[in-house]
């Protein structure tokens, strides 16, 4: 018997795996926060003897190299990663005994990363699951574009070829991903969560890679890829060079006139309340990140500024830093809880900002129309999603190249919108912290349309 445990972190849009026998388990491609798999692991009874990865990944910092010197587990990374720490190196059809009866089978599958490998589970020599890391996601694949630009192509073409080797496993085999559930390492939108099958056979009928012929599914891929987070290029170095191990010790305490120092250093002072309180007061020149750390603040922040984060408890500071430990973004310079007020020293003026929605915004336009001042509209989607509609007169600059690029911001009241709220919010505290008027759109894009606002391509 055997029992494969699903760890995810939602906010990278990634899932780790514990797969238990009776007394051994295997851990498959496990997050930085390794606490989470001994967790597991001892919930279960067992005993962690192998540690695999299926590539040295672009998106987080692995906890595996960590995991195995506390376990004393194996530790498999696919041959022909360049790394620089022992390891097992794993072979194509290499077998990695799990426990009695099951074993893990290495299958090259060369397409997210010329290395990469996925590992079939068998039960008594029967295969039953099919761990893919980043080759053969849920109707979708793993994007090809993250190692180096002139691979890009022959990386697509690998891609098409490894996900049909898989597809020669049974029907029944279940299909177990590390990529794909909102992660930006997927080369378009994954499908399936919990409640949809995920198999072999469900596979060949919907995924992009089973459905098209290799030029076609070529041609869209790379016609469809989006920017690639700017952290990216700093956890393949970190994964090959080997993690430090995790600190999620608390970060010093700051008061209130250490906060306003570290802003007129050029720090980043983090504010984790919600868009709503953080909009009806904050500390100037603050930024909010109400959600998003582990992706949006890893991307837009300069790799190696000192962050220092505030929030309400002690509880929520330490999740943000578990965020960002996920990513590279070690240990905040300090933080701030308690209310917001107690972060200004006396004297200090706090900001604050108004929200609306579209339909606010459309009678702003029309006031405009009468005479008063148009509404300068910004757009902060990313281009894919501005390619799919857009309110017409907007700016556009996507949400991570706004800090670079405020002075393209045009002169006057900025209403800024995303598709749902939370990257308007954060843009909205950058242009606040620059010193403009800003009024944070948050709204759904349907209600744009609903509003009348937006512009649809070839209409």
């Amino acid at each position: 018997m055997y029992v494969v445990e699903t760890l995810a972190t939602e906010s990278l849009g990634n899932r780790s795996y514990l797969v238990a026998g009776p007394a051994r388990a295997v851990a498959v491609d496990p997050p930085r926060d390794i606490d989470r798999v001994l967790e597991a692991a001892a919930r279960r009874g067992v005993r962690i003897a192998r540690v695999v990865e299926t590539h040295v990944h672009n998106d987080y910092v692995s906890g595996g190299l960590e995991l195995a010197r506390l376990t004393g587990a194996d530790y498999a990374v696919p041959a022909g990663a360049r790394v620089s720490y022992a390891r097992t190196p794993v072979e194509d059809g290499d077998e990695l005994d799990v426990d009695e009866g099951l074993t893990l089978r290495a299958v090259a599958t060369p397409g997210h990363t010329p290395h990469h490998t996925a590992y079939v589970l068998h039960d008594a020599g029967v295969p039953v699951a099919a761990f893919t890391g980043g080759s053969l996601l849920l109707g979708t694949v793993g994007r090809p574009d993250l190692v180096e630009p002139r691979l890009t192509e022959d990386l697509a073409r690998a891609q098409h070829a490894s996900a049909h080797r898989l597809a020669e496993l049974p029907d029944a085999v279940r299909v177990l991903p590390t990529h794909g559930f909102g992660s930006f390492c997927a080369s378009t939108q994954s499908g399936g969560g919990d409640g949809e099958a995920a198999t072999i056979g469900a596979e060949r009928g919907r995924n992009l890679a089973l459905t098209k012929d290799v030029d076609t599914f070529v041609a869209e891929l790379l016609a469809g890829l989006d920017d690639v987070p700017a952290y990216y290029a700093h956890m393949g170095p970190v994964n090959g060079a080997g993690p430090a191990p995790i600190d999620l010790t608390p970060p010093r305490a700051a008061d209130a006139a250490e906060l306003a120092e570290r802003l007129a250093a050029g720090e980043w002072v983090v504010d984790l309340r919600s868009r709503t309180a953080f909009a009806d007061g904050h500390l100037a020149g603050a930024l909010n990140f109400d959600g998003g750390l582990a992706t949006y603040l890893a991307w837009l922040i300069p790799w190696g500024k000192p962050v220092t984060l505030l929030a309400e408890t002690a509880e929520e500071i330490a999740a943000a830093q578990r965020e960002l430990a996920r990513v590279g973004i070690d240990r905040p310079a300090a933080a701030a809880t308690g209310p917001w007020e107690g972060w200004l020293r006396d004297g200090d003026a706090p900001r604050s900002f108004p929200r609306a929605d579209f339909a606010a915004l459309a009678r702003a336009r029309a006031h405009a129309r009468e005479g008063g001042a148009p509404p300068v509209v910004l757009d902060v989607r990313r281009d894919i999603e501005r390619g799919e509609g857009w309110v017409r007169g907007s700016t556009h600059i996507p949400l991570h190249q706004l800090p670079q690029r405020l002075a393209d911001v045009p002169e006057g009241t900025v209403w800024v919108h995303c598709a749902g709220g939370m990257r308007a919010a954060m843009a909205a505290s950058f242009l606040d912290a620059a010193g403009r008027d800003v009024v944070a759109v948050d709204d759904t894009f349907d209600a744009a349309h609903a509003a009348e606002l937006v512009t649809v391509p070839g209409a």
